[in-house]
């Protein structure tokens, strides 16, 4: 009986996030799979279950890693409109950085391509979507308790506001080769808070 390959299942993941997140779903086929993680079919398979479900917990592990440097950034004592100015600049940055740009955020990614059809990706981007909007609107209302923020601002709406110009700065910051496109947008978006 032939013994199959020994594998590091979260080398795997990762590398199969990296594959997933530069290529896409549909462009990435289960041979591209087995060839870039090193991984017979049938390991794939018995490990993370099939296509699908390998893309499902790639995505997993991409917010599991961003999601507590979020946290960091925005729940940090102090002054808090600083922390939100910050945390929507390095979007923006991300977005037109040539290494990053083309590549895009994950979980935008997702959205564009798959949540329109596909409920389990829908259900991880909107949970992606509300675990950001949350913090946001948490570090506002924290910024308008200390003065920060004027007092006649929905904090609230702020919140959803910078979230929808956070995952649009990614898609544009993708398509385009223009970095004042996304650089200006969020300075504007950003003037809101003043």
């Amino acid at each position: 009986m032939a013994r199959t390959k020994e594998f590091d299942p979260d080398t795997a993941l990762e590398s199969a996030l990296e594959l997933f997140w530069r290529r896409g779903y549909e462009a990435t086929s289960m041979t591209d799979l087995v060839e870039h993680l090193g991984v017979g079919r049938a390991s794939i398979y018995a490990t993370f279950g099939n296509k699908h479900e390998l893309y499902l917990k790639a995505l997993d592990r991409y917010q599991q890693a961003r999601n507590p440097q979020l946290l960091r950034e925005l729940s940090q004592p102090g002054p808090a409109l600083p922390a939100v100015r910050a945390v929507v600049r390095r979007f923006a940055t991300e977005a037109t950085t040539e290494g990053r740009r083309l590549s895009g955020c994950f979980v935008t990614n997702t959205a564009a391509e798959l949540a329109p059809h596909d409920p389990p990706a829908a259900r991880r981007v909107e949970h992606n979507w509300d675990h950001l909007e949350t913090l946001l609107h948490s570090a506002l209302v924290r910024a308008q308790a200390q003065g920060e923020l004027p007092a006649d601002r929905n904090p609230l709406a702020l919140a959803r506001t910078l979230l929808v110009l956070m995952q649009g700065l990614r898609v544009v910051g993708k398509a385009s080769a223009d970095p004042a496109r996304v650089q200006d947008a969020a300075e504007q978006a950003l003037a809101l808070l003043d």
